[in-house]
Protein backbone atom coordinates (compact mmCIF):
# COMPACT_ATOMS: atom_id res chain seq x y z
CA UNK A 1 0.00 0.00 0.00
CA UNK A 2 1.30 3.27 -0.70
CA UNK A 3 5.22 3.35 -1.25
CA UNK A 4 7.54 0.71 -1.70
CA UNK A 5 9.21 -0.30 1.40
CA UNK A 6 12.07 -1.11 0.28
CA UNK A 7 14.65 2.52 0.95
CA UNK A 8 16.94 3.89 -2.10
CA UNK A 9 20.23 2.85 0.11
CA UNK A 10 19.01 -0.64 0.11
CA UNK A 11 17.89 -0.59 -3.69
CA UNK A 12 21.39 1.33 -4.67
CA UNK A 13 22.89 -1.63 -2.86
CA UNK A 14 21.02 -4.25 -4.78
CA UNK A 15 21.36 -2.93 -7.79
CA UNK A 16 24.99 -2.68 -7.29
CA UNK A 17 25.16 -6.74 -6.17
CA UNK A 18 22.93 -8.06 -9.17
CA UNK A 19 25.48 -5.87 -11.75
CA UNK A 20 28.35 -8.03 -10.73
CA UNK A 21 26.00 -10.95 -11.01
CA UNK A 22 27.06 -11.29 -14.71
CA UNK A 23 23.40 -11.69 -15.71
CA UNK A 24 21.84 -9.68 -17.90
CA UNK A 25 18.96 -6.79 -16.23
CA UNK A 26 16.33 -5.86 -17.71
CA UNK A 27 15.03 -1.97 -17.67
CA UNK A 28 12.04 -1.21 -19.75
CA UNK A 29 11.14 2.63 -19.26
CA UNK A 30 7.77 3.68 -16.80
CA UNK A 31 5.99 6.49 -18.55
CA UNK A 32 4.39 7.29 -15.17
CA UNK A 33 4.20 5.28 -11.72
CA UNK A 34 1.38 2.92 -12.53
CA UNK A 35 3.44 1.25 -15.26
CA UNK A 36 6.54 1.23 -13.41
CA UNK A 37 4.33 -0.89 -10.48
CA UNK A 38 3.16 -3.11 -13.79
CA UNK A 39 6.97 -3.84 -14.76
CA UNK A 40 7.69 -4.89 -10.82
CA UNK A 41 4.58 -6.93 -11.51
CA UNK A 42 5.91 -8.93 -14.40
CA UNK A 43 9.28 -9.43 -12.75
CA UNK A 44 11.75 -7.47 -14.53
CA UNK A 45 15.27 -6.65 -12.60
CA UNK A 46 14.64 -2.34 -12.75
CA UNK A 47 12.76 0.59 -13.90
CA UNK A 48 13.75 3.05 -16.57
CA UNK A 49 12.68 6.64 -16.77
CA UNK A 50 13.49 8.46 -19.68
CA UNK A 51 14.08 11.53 -20.74
CA UNK A 52 12.50 11.92 -24.00
CA UNK A 53 9.49 10.41 -22.28
CA UNK A 54 9.71 12.68 -19.39
CA UNK A 55 9.53 15.44 -22.52
CA UNK A 56 6.72 13.70 -24.12
CA UNK A 57 4.61 13.94 -21.05
CA UNK A 58 4.69 17.40 -20.95
CA UNK A 59 4.07 18.05 -24.52
CA UNK A 60 7.21 18.70 -25.41
CA UNK A 61 10.28 17.07 -27.77
CA UNK A 62 13.66 15.94 -26.31
CA UNK A 63 15.73 18.58 -27.66
CA UNK A 64 16.71 19.55 -23.96
CA UNK A 65 13.48 21.33 -22.58
CA UNK A 66 13.35 19.74 -19.20
CA UNK A 67 14.74 21.43 -15.74
CA UNK A 68 16.22 19.15 -13.41
CA UNK A 69 13.39 19.96 -11.15
CA UNK A 70 10.97 18.71 -13.58
CA UNK A 71 12.93 14.82 -13.84
CA UNK A 72 13.65 14.88 -10.57
CA UNK A 73 9.93 15.34 -9.46
CA UNK A 74 8.83 12.32 -12.16
CA UNK A 75 12.22 9.84 -11.03
CA UNK A 76 11.06 10.63 -7.27
CA UNK A 77 7.15 9.59 -8.08
CA UNK A 78 8.18 6.99 -10.01
CA UNK A 79 11.30 5.75 -7.74
CA UNK A 80 9.20 5.52 -3.97
CA UNK A 81 6.18 3.51 -5.83
CA UNK A 82 8.70 0.07 -6.50
CA UNK A 83 11.32 -1.80 -4.91
CA UNK A 84 13.33 -2.41 -7.93
CA UNK A 85 16.64 0.27 -8.78
CA UNK A 86 15.52 2.44 -11.44
CA UNK A 87 17.97 4.42 -13.48
CA UNK A 88 17.46 8.14 -14.96
CA UNK A 89 17.98 10.13 -18.28
CA UNK A 90 20.07 13.22 -16.68
CA UNK A 91 20.62 14.24 -20.14
CA UNK A 92 23.54 16.78 -19.98
CA UNK A 93 23.26 17.77 -16.42
CA UNK A 94 21.50 20.32 -16.94
CA UNK A 95 24.20 22.53 -16.80
CA UNK A 96 28.40 23.08 -15.96
CA UNK A 97 30.35 20.75 -13.67
CA UNK A 98 28.40 22.88 -10.82
CA UNK A 99 24.84 22.19 -12.24
CA UNK A 100 26.12 18.30 -12.81
CA UNK A 101 27.07 18.18 -8.85
CA UNK A 102 23.20 19.58 -8.03
CA UNK A 103 21.76 17.09 -10.55
CA UNK A 104 23.08 14.28 -9.18
CA UNK A 105 22.01 15.35 -5.49
CA UNK A 106 18.69 16.37 -6.69
CA UNK A 107 18.53 12.77 -8.42
CA UNK A 108 20.18 10.83 -5.20
CA UNK A 109 17.53 12.55 -3.06
CA UNK A 110 14.70 11.77 -5.08
CA UNK A 111 15.83 7.75 -4.55
CA UNK A 112 16.99 6.58 -7.96
CA UNK A 113 19.51 4.08 -7.87
CA UNK A 114 21.59 4.97 -10.81
CA UNK A 115 21.83 7.75 -13.42
CA UNK A 116 23.73 8.44 -17.03
CA UNK A 117 24.88 11.89 -18.62
CA UNK A 118 26.06 12.33 -21.51
CA UNK A 119 28.58 14.41 -23.68
CA UNK A 120 26.25 15.86 -25.64
CA UNK A 121 26.60 19.72 -26.76
CA UNK A 122 23.95 21.36 -24.66
CA UNK A 123 21.04 21.38 -25.72
CA UNK A 124 21.39 17.75 -26.95
CA UNK A 125 18.55 15.73 -28.98
CA UNK A 126 17.72 12.42 -28.44
CA UNK A 127 20.64 9.79 -29.42
CA UNK A 128 19.39 8.46 -32.71
CA UNK A 129 18.42 11.27 -34.65
CA UNK A 130 21.06 12.58 -37.28
CA UNK A 131 22.83 16.27 -36.68
CA UNK A 132 24.21 15.29 -33.09
CA UNK A 133 27.14 17.35 -31.67
CA UNK A 134 29.34 16.29 -29.07
CA UNK A 135 31.56 17.91 -26.33
CA UNK A 136 35.44 17.80 -26.38
CA UNK A 137 36.59 15.22 -23.93
CA UNK A 138 37.99 17.77 -21.49
CA UNK A 139 34.11 18.65 -20.57
CA UNK A 140 32.96 15.32 -20.79
CA UNK A 141 35.57 14.24 -18.32
CA UNK A 142 34.62 16.89 -15.89
CA UNK A 143 30.63 16.21 -16.06
CA UNK A 144 31.77 13.11 -15.09
CA UNK A 145 34.17 14.03 -12.02
CA UNK A 146 31.57 16.07 -10.59
CA UNK A 147 29.13 13.86 -10.99
CA UNK A 148 31.52 11.06 -8.73
CA UNK A 149 32.73 13.67 -6.82
CA UNK A 150 28.84 15.09 -5.59
CA UNK A 151 27.38 11.53 -4.95
CA UNK A 152 26.62 11.06 -1.16
CA UNK A 153 25.89 7.47 -1.50
CA UNK A 154 28.89 5.30 -2.76
CA UNK A 155 26.24 2.99 -4.48
CA UNK A 156 24.75 5.58 -6.55
CA UNK A 157 25.57 4.13 -10.44
CA UNK A 158 27.33 7.24 -12.35
CA UNK A 159 27.17 5.52 -15.74
CA UNK A 160 28.67 8.08 -18.51
CA UNK A 161 26.46 8.01 -22.09
CA UNK A 162 28.80 8.84 -25.24
CA UNK A 163 26.95 9.59 -28.01
CA UNK A 164 30.38 10.11 -29.96
CA UNK A 165 30.02 6.68 -31.90
CA UNK A 166 27.17 8.62 -34.63
CA UNK A 167 29.67 11.71 -34.91
CA UNK A 168 32.93 10.36 -35.14
CA UNK A 169 32.75 6.59 -35.34
CA UNK A 170 33.33 3.32 -33.42
CA UNK A 171 37.33 4.26 -32.68
CA UNK A 172 36.13 7.31 -30.87
CA UNK A 173 33.49 5.77 -29.10
CA UNK A 174 35.83 3.11 -27.48
CA UNK A 175 38.40 5.94 -26.80
CA UNK A 176 35.69 8.27 -25.08
CA UNK A 177 34.42 5.33 -23.36
CA UNK A 178 37.78 4.56 -21.74
CA UNK A 179 38.35 8.63 -20.90
CA UNK A 180 35.43 8.89 -18.97
CA UNK A 181 35.93 5.77 -16.78
CA UNK A 182 39.66 6.75 -15.67
CA UNK A 183 37.37 10.08 -14.93
CA UNK A 184 35.38 7.68 -12.72
CA UNK A 185 32.50 6.67 -14.69
CA UNK A 186 30.82 3.36 -12.94
CA UNK A 187 29.33 2.32 -16.05
CA UNK A 188 29.36 3.09 -19.37
CA UNK A 189 26.27 3.78 -21.98
CA UNK A 190 27.67 3.50 -25.77
CA UNK A 191 24.54 5.32 -27.61
CA UNK A 192 23.44 4.56 -31.24
CA UNK A 193 25.52 1.10 -31.66
CA UNK A 194 24.64 0.01 -35.00
CA UNK A 195 25.41 -4.02 -34.65
CA UNK A 196 26.07 -6.21 -31.83
CA UNK A 197 30.24 -6.58 -32.62
CA UNK A 198 30.04 -2.71 -32.03
CA UNK A 199 28.70 -3.54 -28.68
CA UNK A 200 31.18 -6.15 -28.19
CA UNK A 201 33.94 -4.02 -29.17
CA UNK A 202 32.73 -1.29 -26.33
CA UNK A 203 32.36 -4.22 -23.60
CA UNK A 204 36.14 -5.54 -24.04
CA UNK A 205 37.25 -2.37 -24.39
CA UNK A 206 36.49 -0.83 -20.63
CA UNK A 207 36.39 -3.10 -17.22
CA UNK A 208 32.67 -1.63 -16.13
CA UNK A 209 29.41 -2.57 -16.68
CA UNK A 210 27.63 -1.26 -20.27
CA UNK A 211 24.12 -0.93 -21.23
CA UNK A 212 22.69 -1.05 -24.63
CA UNK A 213 19.34 0.82 -25.50
CA UNK A 214 16.71 -0.81 -27.34
CA UNK A 215 14.66 2.10 -28.44
CA UNK A 216 12.13 1.54 -31.48
CA UNK A 217 12.82 2.87 -34.75
CA UNK A 218 16.59 3.89 -33.85
CA UNK A 219 20.17 3.24 -35.24
CA UNK A 220 20.13 -0.46 -33.36
CA UNK A 221 18.86 -3.49 -34.50
CA UNK A 222 16.47 -4.75 -31.90
CA UNK A 223 18.31 -7.60 -30.27
CA UNK A 224 16.91 -10.09 -28.32
CA UNK A 225 17.90 -10.24 -24.25
CA UNK A 226 19.83 -13.05 -25.52
CA UNK A 227 22.06 -11.77 -27.83
CA UNK A 228 22.87 -8.95 -25.64
CA UNK A 229 24.15 -11.21 -23.32
CA UNK A 230 26.20 -13.22 -25.43
CA UNK A 231 28.26 -10.23 -26.35
CA UNK A 232 28.62 -9.48 -22.79
CA UNK A 233 25.89 -6.75 -22.63
CA UNK A 234 24.94 -5.95 -18.46
CA UNK A 235 21.79 -3.55 -18.69
CA UNK A 236 19.32 -3.25 -21.40
CA UNK A 237 16.77 -0.33 -22.00
CA UNK A 238 13.63 -0.06 -23.20
CA UNK A 239 13.30 3.77 -23.09
CA UNK A 240 9.99 4.54 -25.05
CA UNK A 241 8.31 0.95 -25.09
CA UNK A 242 5.48 1.29 -23.06
CA UNK A 243 4.72 4.93 -24.04
CA UNK A 244 4.47 4.04 -27.71
CA UNK A 245 2.45 1.06 -26.60
CA UNK A 246 -0.11 3.22 -24.86
CA UNK A 247 -0.32 6.28 -27.14
CA UNK A 248 -1.09 3.77 -29.76
CA UNK A 249 -4.01 2.02 -27.84
CA UNK A 250 -5.05 5.11 -26.82
CA UNK A 251 -4.74 7.16 -30.69
CA UNK A 252 -6.96 3.99 -31.84
CA UNK A 253 -9.68 4.39 -29.44
CA UNK A 254 -9.86 7.86 -29.87
CA UNK A 255 -10.43 6.98 -33.50
CA UNK A 256 -12.94 4.07 -33.02
CA UNK A 257 -15.04 6.69 -30.59
CA UNK A 258 -14.60 9.61 -34.26
CA UNK A 259 -15.79 6.58 -36.27
CA UNK A 260 -18.41 4.05 -34.54
CA UNK A 261 -19.87 7.10 -31.85
CA UNK A 262 -18.99 4.74 -29.17
CA UNK A 263 -16.10 2.74 -27.60
CA UNK A 264 -17.94 -0.33 -27.06
CA UNK A 265 -16.21 -2.13 -30.02
CA UNK A 266 -12.52 -1.23 -28.36
CA UNK A 267 -13.43 -2.18 -24.93
CA UNK A 268 -12.65 -6.01 -24.66
CA UNK A 269 -8.67 -4.62 -25.92
CA UNK A 270 -8.82 -2.26 -22.51
CA UNK A 271 -7.43 -2.98 -19.13
CA UNK A 272 -10.64 -4.19 -17.00
CA UNK A 273 -11.46 -2.31 -13.89
CA UNK A 274 -10.75 -5.32 -11.51
CA UNK A 275 -7.01 -5.33 -13.08
CA UNK A 276 -6.81 -1.84 -12.73
CA UNK A 277 -7.69 -2.10 -9.20
CA UNK A 278 -5.72 -5.18 -8.76
CA UNK A 279 -2.58 -3.59 -9.69
CA UNK A 280 -2.99 -0.44 -7.65
CA UNK A 281 -3.73 -3.02 -4.24
CA UNK A 282 -6.66 -1.15 -4.07
CA UNK A 283 -8.10 -3.54 -1.59
CA UNK A 284 -5.17 -2.71 0.77
CA UNK A 285 -6.12 0.76 1.04
CA UNK A 286 -9.84 -0.40 1.69
CA UNK A 287 -8.82 -2.58 4.58
CA UNK A 288 -7.12 0.07 5.97
CA UNK A 289 -9.49 2.62 5.56
CA UNK A 290 -11.94 0.33 7.04
CA UNK A 291 -9.69 -0.31 10.31
CA UNK A 292 -9.61 3.26 10.86
CA UNK A 293 -12.55 4.18 10.20
CA UNK A 294 -13.99 1.20 12.72
CA UNK A 295 -11.20 2.22 15.35
CA UNK A 296 -12.20 3.87 18.84
CA UNK A 297 -10.15 4.30 22.41
CA UNK A 298 -12.61 1.78 24.26
CA UNK A 299 -9.39 0.08 26.55
CA UNK A 300 -7.11 2.05 25.68
CA UNK A 301 -7.63 4.94 28.19
CA UNK A 302 -8.76 8.36 28.03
Amino acid sequence: MLYATTSPADKRAAFRAALGSGELLRFPGAFNPLSARLIQEKGFEGVYISGAVVSADLGLPDIGLTSVTEVAGRAQQISRMIDLPSIVDADTGFGEPMNVARTVQSLEDAGVSGLHIEDQVNPKRCGHLDGKAVVDTDTAVKRIRAAVDARRDPNLLIMARTDIRAVDGLRAAIDRAKQLVDAGADAIFPEAMVDLAEFEAVRTAVDVPILANMTEFGKSELFTTAQLAGVGVNIVIYPVTLLRSAMGAAERTLDVIVEEGTQQSAVAAMQTRARLYELLDYEAYNSFDSSVYNFTLDGHGA
